[in-house]
Formats: C-alpha cells, sequence, structure tokens
C-alpha cells in the first residue's frame, strides 16, 4: 500500500473537521491480487502524482453537489467543461509539484463563480515567487499544505504567511513540536505514518 493516499485522506479529514480512518502499509508493498481484479479496483492503489485523488468529506456541508478531482493542473477546455457539471461544488487539484509562477494558475480564474478550489500540495515553497503566485488567483482557494517536518528557515514561515488562501499546514513528524513553526499563522497539525 502506498502511505501517501491515506495520508491524502487523513489531511482532507483534518481540513473540514472529520475523522478519517485508514491504514499504511510498507511503502513497497504490492496491492493485493483480489485487489486489482476487483471491479472497482483498489482505494490503495498507487498513483502516478503520488498525492492521488483525494476525498472530501465535509459533515458540516449539507448541500448537494459534486466534487471533481485532478492529480494535475486543469486545462483551459476541461475549466470550459465544469460549467456543465451539475451543482459543482468544489474542484480538488493534488498537485505533484509547487507551479513555479503564476502563468500555470490563471486557469484557475475560470473556475465556475460558485465552486472553491482545494489545493493540495506536498513540501515548502521552492522559492518565494511560488508561494506568492497563488494570491494572484482571483477565485475562492482552500490550500493545505504537506510538509515533511520542520521549515528550513523563518524565511519559508514568512512566505506561507503571506499566502491568502493557505488554509492548514500538516507536518508528517514522529515526535509532534512546534519547533520552527512559532511564527506560522495558520492551523497546524501533525501526522506520523506507521509502517
Amino acid at each position: 500500500m502506498n502511505p501517501r493516499n491515506p495520508i491524502t485522506l487523513l489531511v482532507l479529514a483534518a481540513l473540514t473537521g472529520c475523522a478519517a480512518a485508514g491504514g499504511a502499509g510498507s511503502p513497497g508493498a504490492a496491492v493485493p491480487p483480489a485487489a486489482r481484479s476487483s471491479p472497482l479496483g483498489s482505494p490503495f492503489a498507487d498513483h502516478p502524482a503520488g498525492i492521488g485523488t483525494p476525498l472530501i468529506l465535509d459533515r458540516t456541508d449539507l448541500r448537494i453537489g459534486t466534487t471533481v478531482s485532478f492529480s494535475r493542473m486543469p486545462s483551459e477546455g476541461e475549466m470550459h467543461d465544469l460549467q456543465q457539471v451539475p451543482a459543482l461544488q468544489h474542484v480538488v487539484l493534488a498537485l505533484p509539484a509547487w507551479p513555479s509562477e503564476y502563468a500555470p494558475l490563471e486557469v484557475l480564474n475560470r473556475l465556475p463563480e460558485e465552486a472553491d478550489a482545494i489545493i493540495v500540495l506536498r513540501g515548502y515553497p521552492p522559492t518565494r515567487a511560488s508561494a506568492e503566485a497563488w494570491n494572484y488567483v482571483r477565485t475562492r482557494l482552500r490550500i493545505v499544505l504537506l510538509v515533511p517536518g520542520p521549515p528550513p528557515n523563518v524565511g519559508v514561515i514568512v512566505d506561507l504567511n503571506a499566502m491568502r488562501g493557505l488554509e492548514r499546514v500538516i507536518a508528517e513528524m514522529d515526535e509532534p513540536s512546534r519547533a520552527g513553526f512559532e511564527r506560522l499563522q495558520r492551523p497546524l497539525s501533525f501526522l506520523k505514518v506507521m509502517d
């Protein structure tokens, strides 16, 4: 089983205030043959993007709505097609890497007005420009950041605090500690993956 998929579910459950259950096996474990032959497939199958397509659970939202997930940035045509999705609520993007500039994010401004974009990113922004690029997106953003531990320096925390859409940071650590996160102005959660 791939531990990143249960991590994504846990991240999104924490984002919406729900409890999620799931296990994580060893990273090299194969998907059982029965799961591969299942008509529905396996929810723990490996995904090429590394994060998979997260499921959003929000117990406070009683609307009947649709969530569309992408493991990459959608194209202009796909954004146009979202206009035809009935009761569109959320567009979830589990991106494999931080965009280095605003240009690839500009397509998000074409998101239908009634929907929001939930972005799941791994790691810290590689540059200040990567973090600032999200501030130019005019649609409603909810960004969840999965990080491997404390930030490399205080400048990264300053960049994160300046991100308008950053909703939560989840640090994957064996021993939860706020060391390095003292100046973070967003909710901080901790995740321990058991192998």
